[in-house]
C-alpha cells in the first residue's frame, strides 16, 4: 500500500480501532506450490487481541485470529506449506501444526469510500482547472507471521478453534447488533446454542489462523492533501448529498483535516 505521508496514520491505538470497527479483513498470502496459485485471498474477520493498547515504540503490535474452510484452496496451500517446512527440518509432519514461513498480509478497509468529482474543487477548479477526480477511501495493512491449527487431532487445535469461534461470535453479536442482554437489549447467540456434536463436527472443517502482526499502518485518504478551500467544497459537495454515506464521509474529511493541522502546531 502507498502510503503517502500526508494520508498516513501509524498511530497504534487508531489502528487498532479502525480494525476492531471493520473486522472483515483480506487475508493474502504468496506461498509457492505446484498444486496451488501463488497469490490467494480471503475474506475473514479476525479477532484483534493486544496485550498493551499504547504500545511503546518497537513493541510487537497484537495479534489477529481467524479461520479458513478447509475446502478454500488457500488453506490446501497453506497446509502443504507448513507441512513442506517441517519436512525440511526432520520433524514428525504427521498433521502438525505449524508456523508458516511466508509473510502474510491482511488489509482491512473502511466502510464508507467515495468518488470526488472535481466539480467539488471550488477554489483550484475555477482559478486554474488544473484539477483530476479522485476517490477517497481509507484502509489499515497488516503483516505478520501465521500459525497454523490444522491438526484434528491436537488438543491446542481444539482449544484455539473453540475459543476463536467463540470471541469472534461474541463480538459480532455484541458490536453488530448489540446484543449484550444488558438495558434491555437481547442476549447474543452463542455458539453453546447449538447442539455441541454439531459445532464439533463443524470444527473439523475449518481450521485457525493466529498472526503475529508484524507491523501496521493506516491509509486514511481524506482530502488532506487538498488547499483548504478546495477541502471545504468537498465537504459541502459530499453534504448536499443528503445521504448517511455522504455525511460520513463529509465528518471524515472535517476530522482527518484537523488531525493534521493539529500534527503541524
Amino acid at each position: 500500500m502507498y502510503l503517502r505521508p500526508v494520508h498516513t496514520d501509524l498511530h497504534t491505538p487508531t489502528l487498532y480501532k479502525f480494525i476492531r470497527s471493520n473486522p472483515l479483513g483480506i487475508f493474502t498470502t504468496a506461498i509457492q506450490s505446484p498444486n496451488y496459485p501463488l497469490l490467494q485471498s480471503s475474506h475473514i474477520p479476525w479477532v484483534l487481541n493486544v496485550s498493551d493498547e499504547n504500545p511503546a515504540e518497537g513493541v510487537t503490535p497484537g495479534r489477529l485470529r481467524g479461520h479458513l474452510s478447509r475446502a478454500n484452496p488457500q488453506t490446501k496451500a497453506l497446509i502443504e506449506s507448513v507441512t513442506r517446512r517441517q519436512q525440511s527440518v526432520g520433524g514428525n509432519v504427521q498433521g502438525q501444526n505449524g508456523i508458516l514461513v511466508e509473510e502474510v498480509m491482511v488489509l482491512f478497509n473502511g466502510s464508507v469510500h467515495h468518488y470526488v468529482t472535481p466539480k467539488f474543487y471550488i477554489e483550484t477548479k475555477p482559478s486554474t482547472g488544473k484539477v483530476v477526480p479522485t476517490w477517497d477511501y481509507s484502509a489499515v495493512q497488516a503483516y505478520g507471521t501465521a500459525t497454523i491449527y490444522f491438526d484434528t487431532s491436537s488438543p491446542e487445535t481444539g482449544t484455539f478453534l473453540s475459543k476463536q469461534i467463540d470471541d469472534l461470535s461474541k463480538q459480532s453479536e455484541e458490536k453488530i447488533f448489540g446484543y449484550t442482554g444488558e438495558n434491555g437489549n437481547p442476549a447474543a447467540w452463542s455458539v453453546k446454542d447449538a447442539p455441541e456434536k454439531y459445532v464439533e463436527l463443524l470444527k473439523k472443517a475449518i481450521i485457525g489462523i493466529e498472526i503475529e502482526i508484524k507491523s501496521l499502518a493506516g491509509k486514511f485518504k481524506m482530502s488532506q492533501e487538498l488547499v483548504e478551500g478546495d477541502r471545504e467544497g468537498v465537504v459541502r459537495g459530499f453534504e448536499a448529498l443528503g445521504t448517511e454515506e455522504g455525511d460520513e464521509i463529509a465528518r471524515t474529511i472535517r476530522e482527518k483535516a484537523k488531525m493534521m493541522e493539529k500534527k503541524k502546531s
